[in-house]
């Protein structure tokens, strides 16, 4: 039995990616505005993350932005909540917080399943498939074909484009697909596409197996190999996916680096799939990097195959990842739509210890949907401090600590599900322990799969940041520079945090603010 030695009580209301079927599978664009009156309003359905109003959902893919909206399209199956013939899926926002479904963008074809990839908006009509009045959007995917796989050969996946002349509403199959073959690659797949400036090219970045290709064109059409990544770097424990690369500034300096973006599955520090980075230097042709060690994106265990906006508005570098891991996506405990992303972060790339680092933290549009905020000036851990509120699965609790003091935060509810964050300066070891946070029994590797990951406990102030949804905690200290996402499945929401200290220290400014729901508009 947990003794309380204080008890506040605020009283205010919280509350594997990557050709197939023809066209008979199209759905009619009209049976595809599904009735909303059910929807967004489920056991564990997220209320400020994106999902899906039902049916499976994997990727994110072809993020762009045109014309001042934001799209996202992702992996998509809308026969059932498990993985399935791919489709694109799509959702828009004008502000990556709020976003509107659209009907699906790329159906399966004669090549196969439309698997992940990216999107452009072609400024100079390289590809011929607009004017420079009306550039195209195009979209390059992958072609995953059933039926080589039933053959048993090792070229079952392709790469295809598609157009866009009215903003990603409807979308045209270039003829001419696929633009680039397979001579026998087992695993070959997931497209990011970008210009490069000094080239004044496209530069292409592929998957194949455990490694990196790139390519060059001057059209989106026509591509050429130029160089590989990756065959002796990294983590190796699976398959590559969904590739990224784009130049950052570093934090507090003129330097700039170049970042490449892998996902892996298996392979990742919990089991199943993750997403681990390298920072080098890119010449147009090829990257190369000093890094030695394997940097993980994300130390949790539900963060996977995320890339980033081509053609923001901004300087920023957006980013949104899947929030699942192919150990028990298809198996969670939700009945009308599987997944959710994660909420859009931006990233910044640092130095620690001669060393370069991404930070990863949640955009500032995510902070207009707050509301009932309650700050506390100070609070010491002498004893354990118990705070009861009505629903923590819609909340943004944030405060400053020393991160060289122990600290353990449990949330709980009457079911008794309790779900543990702490950090333990003596071990250097970031933990969560979701093994009684709910439901758990739909996997074995869910509950036990988290494994302890290591932060470094240096004696200064920073801010610690948590946000929870219904199904989902997001935990960023010092701004991002750990970053840790977990899905967890209450029987009912979090009523009662419990804030305790091995080391007695004080929280400075802690504040907990309600979040509202994206989705009152669909309701």
């Amino acid at each position: 039995m947990r003794l309380i030695f204080m008890t506040l009580c605020f009283g205010f209301v919280l509350l594997s990616s990557c050709k197939g079927e023809s066209d008979k599978t199209r759905i009619p664009e009209e049976q595809q505005q599904t009735e909303q009156t059910d929807l967004y309003t489920e056991k564990f359905r997220p209320q400020f993350h994106f999902s899906p109003p039902e049916k499976w959902m994997n990727d994110p893919n072809g993020l762009v932005y045109h014309d001042g909206i934001y799209h996202l399209f992702y992996q998509y199956y809308p026969e059932d909540i498990v993985w399935g013939p791919m489709h694109w899926g799509h959702a828009v926002s004008e502000d990556l917080v709020s976003w509107k479904n659209k009907p699906i963008a790329l159906y399966p074809d004669k090549f196969g399943y439309i698997f992940s990839g990216s999107a452009v908006v072609d400024k100079t009509n390289s590809s011929g498939f607009g004017t420079l009045e009306n550039p195209p959007l195009v979209a390059m995917f992958t072609y995953h074909s059933d039926e080589r796989v039933k053959l048993g050969t090792n070229d079952h996946q392709t790469q295809g484009i598609a157009y866009s002349l009215d903003n990603g509403d409807t979308w045209t199959k270039y003829e001419g697909n696929p633009v680039i073959g397979n001579e026998g690659m087992m695993d070959f797949r997931d497209p990011k596409v970008f210009w490069h400036n000094g080239l004044e090219k496209w530069v292409l970045i592929l998957v194949a197996g455990d490694y990196a290709l790139f390519y060059h064109s001057d059209n989106l059409k026509d591509w050429e190999l130029k160089s590989e990544f990756g065959k002796n770097r990294g983590a190796h424990g699976g398959v590559w996916e969904c590739p990224d690369l784009f130049k950052l500034p570093v934090e507090n300096g003129e330097t700039e680096k170049w970042v490449l973006l892998i996902s892996i599955n298996p392979g990742g520090p919990h089991g199943g799939s993750a997403t681990q980075y390298f920072v080098g230097d890119f010449d147009g042709t090829t990257f190369t990097t000093d890094q030695k060690d394997i940097k993980w994106l994300d130390l949790g265990a539900d963060n996977y195959a995320g890339i980033t906006f081509n053609n923001a508005p901004t300087d920023d570098r957006l980013f949104i990842g899947w929030m699942s891991n192919w150990l028990y996506a298809q198996k969670v405990p939700t009945k009308t739509w599987r997944s959710a992303m994660t909420l859009p972060r931006t990233l910044k790339l640092f130095t620690d210890n001669n060393d370069y680092y991404l930070k990863n933290y949640p955009i500032e549009a995510f902070d207009d949907q707050h509301y009932n905020s309650k700050t506390m000036a100070a609070i010491n851990l002498e004893a354990p401090v118990t705070i009861e509120n009505s629903n923590f699965n819609a909340s943004d609790i944030r405060f400053m600590m020393n991160l060289s003091e122990h600290l353990r935060l449990e949330f709980s509810n009457a079911n008794n599900d309790t779900l543990v964050f702490q950090l333990s300066p003596k071990t250097s070891e970031i933990i969560v322990n979701r093994e009684q946070s709910g439901q758990v029994d739909f996997e074995p590797n869910f509950a036990n799969n988290i494994q302890p990951q290591f932060y470094q406990p240096q004696n200064r102030m920073v801010e610690v940041r948590l946000i929870m949804d219904a199904a989902s905690l997001e935990i960023f200290i010092d701004k991002g520079k750990y970053a840790i996402t977990n899905t967890m499945f209450p029987s009912e929401p979090y009523t009662s945090l419990t804030i305790e200290s091995e080391d007695g220290n004080t929280l400075e400014n802690l504040t907990i603010t309600d979040v509202k729901s994206i989705w009152n508009n669909e309701k």
